[in-house]
This record gives C-alpha cells, sequence and structure tokens, in this order.
C-alpha cells in the first residue's frame, strides 16, 4: 500500500482553534457578568489560544509554505492558492491585535471585546476552511509523505523546542477534543508523551482556569 500523507495533527490543531474561537466569542458576549476573576480567565484563555495560533501560522510561513513554492514550481493557480494562504495570514495579524487592546481596556464593558473577537473569528473561520478545501489538496502535489513528515516536524520546533512546547500543546490540543481527534493524535506519538499527558501535562492544565 503507498504511503499517505497523514493530515491529522493539521486537522485537529484546526478544530481546536476553532473550538477556542467559540470560546472566546462565548466570553466576550458573558464578560459583563463577571468580575475580575472572569476577565483574568479570559486573558489567560485568549494568551493560550494566541500562542497556539501564532506558533501554527509561523510554522506554516517558515516551512510550510517555502516547501510547497519549491513543489508546485511552475502551477501558477496552485501558486494562487499559496500567495492567499499568506495574504490570509497577514490579515489576521491586526485582528489578533485587536483582540489583545480590547481585553487591555479592564474598564469597559465588553462590547468592544465582543467586537474585536467577532471579526477575528469570521476572518480566522474563513481561512480555516479555505486552507482545508483548496491548500492542503496539494500538499500530494507538492511533496512526498516522508517530505510531509519532515515538514510537520519542522513546524513543531524538532528537539528542545518541541519538549519545551509539548506540556501546553498537547492539552490545549486534545483536552477539549472528540474522542476521535484523541485517539487518531495519540496513537501516532510515543508512549512516553501519551503517559506525560494524561498523568502530568491535563491535570496542571486543567487547573488554570481558562474562559471562565
Amino acid at each position: 500500500m503507498a504511503a499517505e500523507h497523514d493530515m491529522t495533527m493539521m486537522l485537529v490543531t484546526h478544530n481546536a482553534l476553532r473550538r477556542d474561537l467559540g470560546h472566546l466569542s462565548d466570553a466576550a458576549a458573558r464578560l459583563d457578568a463577571g468580575g475580575g476573576g472572569r476577565r483574568e480567565a479570559v486573558r489567560v484563555g485568549w494568551a493560550t489560544l494566541k500562542s497556539m495560533l501564532i506558533s501554527h501560522h509561523e510554522g506554516e510561513d517558515r516551512h510550510m509554505w517555502p516547501r510547497m513554492r519549491t513543489g508546485l514550481h511552475g502551477r501558477a493557480d496552485d501558486l494562487a492558492v499559496l500567495d492567499a494562504m499568506e495574504a490570509e495570514h497577514d490579515r489576521i495579524d491586526p485582528l489578533v491585535a485587536a483582540v489583545d487592546d480590547a481585553l487591555a481596556r479592564s474598564g469597559e464593558n465588553g462590547t468592544r471585546l465582543a467586537a474585536a473577537a467577532e471579526e477575528f473569528r469570521a476572518e480566522l473561520d474563513r481561512h480555516l476552511e479555505h486552507e482545508e478545501e483548496d491548500a492542503l489538496p496539494l500538499v500530494a502535489t507538492a511533496m512526498s509523505p516522508r517530505d510531509w513528515d519532515r515538514c510537520l516536524a519542522d513546524m513543531r520546533g524538532g528537539g528542545l523546542a518541541a519538549l519545551r512546547h509539548a506540556p501546553e500543546f498537547f492539552p490545549w490540543l486534545l483536552g477539549e477534543a472528540s474522542g476521535a481527534d484523541r485517539a487518531a493524535v495519540l496513537r501516532n506519538v510515543p508512549p512516553p508523551v501519551r503517559l506525560l499527558y494524561q498523568k502530568v501535562w491535563l491535570p496542571r492544565y486543567t487547573r488554570q482556569p481558562r474562559w471562565l
């Protein structure tokens, strides 16, 4: 059987981003009903979401799109899809800053945050859907399954960088994931990572309130 390009991590990451977009919208709508503790929990949830999104997009910008451009050389329509991906990343960056700014204005009600969160959510939703429909299918043309696996490893940072990231990344990715998504990811990681996720990382992560 021919090797296949495994999209599990990309799609599960996108699902986690969408999940947190929902948390952000819900939190913005309910922010006025709580005190400082609620706002702090929203800040923590947002800080995690922002960190994961930035890491994901930087990985694509530094490693995925350049590899795909090489593999799609001369295919103008396909390269235009990559141009669109990069342009969408650029449009998302100031929307992230707008959410930051709204959360920093602690003396205001949630109206500014709700508006910023909705604009950010709409743009990121469109981008994720566009990427899944038009960009990810091009991976199989642009690189071999082995090269794709290397690309994913580079996107995660590799080596010590990946280890430093793992204690927050895996609980964020899987803590609220569907059973199918959780199983799909965990069967592809080494047993020590599964054990650390279940026994150490997830319990520690869940002790910090987010989005309440």
